[in-house]
């Protein structure tokens, strides 16, 4: 069996290295020439944990492929994924489709014999049927089935989500798309994981779905963060009382600066977008994303009270700039916020981020970038940790406080026990937590 991986983004090129390490053909195609030419070189363009390894290895097996001709990718596959961005369409919020139709029209000119299209992209319900009207108008006697696989990759950890799923969902009523995606998926049945047949419409929902659900947890023990604050509770111990409980979990509810990166924003907004076009609209949901969005905007504002009420001539550390960490990821990433606003208010902000400042130097000119976390907050006034990398778990508190003007420590990610770091003479503030 052979698959054509159309776009080599973040999806796709994991997507397509992992299943060329379960022994399956993979040529992946992308319109980024220069992005192909990385690839064929052996450079992975974005940082995954893992990833470079599984290319190159599998790139040296023959197993996986490179190339701009989606094409000759095409007319050799059985299965051909469609794994292009749907970013949130300017103006309404609704998911840009355009690159999804784009592909489907070039792959419709390129299918010789049975082919199986799969959407891979996060698209709203109803796409799949739009992409067959497109494939059966563009290719009137194709022979082809178009099928819903939705993607469930954390970035940071996507390699080991996609070996060992919590299930794997495939939306299709066609005999022989299930057959043959039943077979392309077979490693996993030898490791039990389950594999959920459902209509188009359910798979594409159900990603989502999912994501809504997740998105409404962070935005939840935010809430709940702030109550902590004004009734002297700890979040943490609020969350690990309530995450015990199997019907709620405990993923998912850690108090922070709100979510970001490339699906939770994006894909709230389309799904209440679908569900106001549907006349089904999603209450729950606009206030999840109505809460994110107070919350990132309010980020600022805390460190400028933590700081005497304002920053104007200050200067102010930033560690961590990635939406979370593991991955160099900067969409919709709290850092943004920040930065921006603490230099309009006239403060100097030092950052550091170990993978993703190529990507900041290009969105946050204004602010100046260094080598490591005590090299960001020599000569600073207040340091804020906004990212929760590992190198950031364990500095040596009293070698940070000696570089510093003066010791404030802004914790939003809870990774420090505020006893300690006052110990270490910082001035210590973190969220939904009682001050020491």
């Amino acid at each position: 069996m052979q698959i054509a991986m159309i776009g080599t983004g973040y999806v796709g090129l994991v997507s397509g290295a992992c299943f060329s390490e379960f022994g399956t053909t993979v040529v992946c195609a992308d319109k980024d020439a220069s992005k192909i030419e990385r690839l064929q070189a052996g450079e992975v363009p974005i940082y995954e944990p893992g990833l470079e390894d599984l290319v190159t290895k599998n790139a040296a097996a023959g197993r996986l492929r490179f190339t701009t001709d989606v094409a000759s990718a095409v007319a050799e596959a059985d299965v051909v994924f469609i794994s292009v961005g749907t970013p949130s369409r300017r103006g309404d919020g609704h998911a840009d489709l355009s690159f999804v139709f784009a592909a489907a029209r070039e792959v419709a000119a390129a299918m010789q014999g049975f082919t199986v299209v799969v959407t891979k992209s996060t698209v709203p319900v109803g796409t799949g049927r739009e992409l067959e009207a497109v494939l059966r108008e563009s290719a009137p006697q194709a022979d082809f089935a178009v099928v819903s696989n939705p993607e469930f990759l954390r970035e940071g950890s996507a390699i080991n989500d996609f070996m060992r799923p919590d299930r794997v969902v495939i939306g299709t009523s066609d005999p022989r798309a299930q057959d043959i995606m039943r077979r392309l998926y077979r490693p996993l049945y030898l490791i039990e994981k389950p594999i959920l047949f459902t209509t188009r419409e359910t798979a594409e929902l159900t990603k989502y779905a999912a994501n809504a659900f997740l998105a409404m947890k962070i935005s939840f023990i935010n809430e709940m963060a702030d109550l902590c604050e004004q009734v002297g509770a700890n979040v943490q111990d609020v969350a690990q009382g309530i995450g015990l409980d199997g019907r709620i979990g405990r993923k998912f509810l850690h108090a922070g600066p709100g979510y970001g990166g490339s699906c939770f924003p994006k894909d709230t907004i389309a799904l209440v977008k679908t569900a106001q076009d549907a006349g089904s609209p999603l209450r729950l949901i606009e206030t999840v994303v109505a809460v994110n969005d107070d919350r990132k905007k309010g980020l600022s504002g805390r460190i400028v009270g933590h700081c005497g009420g304002s920053v104007e001539g200050k200067t102010i550390a930033v560690l961590g700039l990635t939406f979370k960490p593991n991955t160099d990821d900067m969409r919709e990433a709290p850092s943004l916020n920040i930065i921006s606003d603490l230099t309009a208010a006239g403060a100097t902000v030092r950052a550091y981020d170990p993978e993703g400042m190529p990507e900041a130097r290009k969105l946050l000119p204004q602010a100046v970038f260094c080598n490591d976390a005590y090299d960001a907050v020599t000569g600073c006034d207040a340091v804020v940790i906004v990212t929760e990398w590992n190198e950031f778990r364990n500095l040596d508190l009293k070698r940070l406080k000696s570089r510093m003007a003066s010791a404030i420590m802004i914790d939003f990610r809870n990774i420090y026990d505020g006893v300690t770091a006052s110990a270490a003479g910082f001035t210590y503030s973190s969220i939904g937590r009682p001050r020491p």
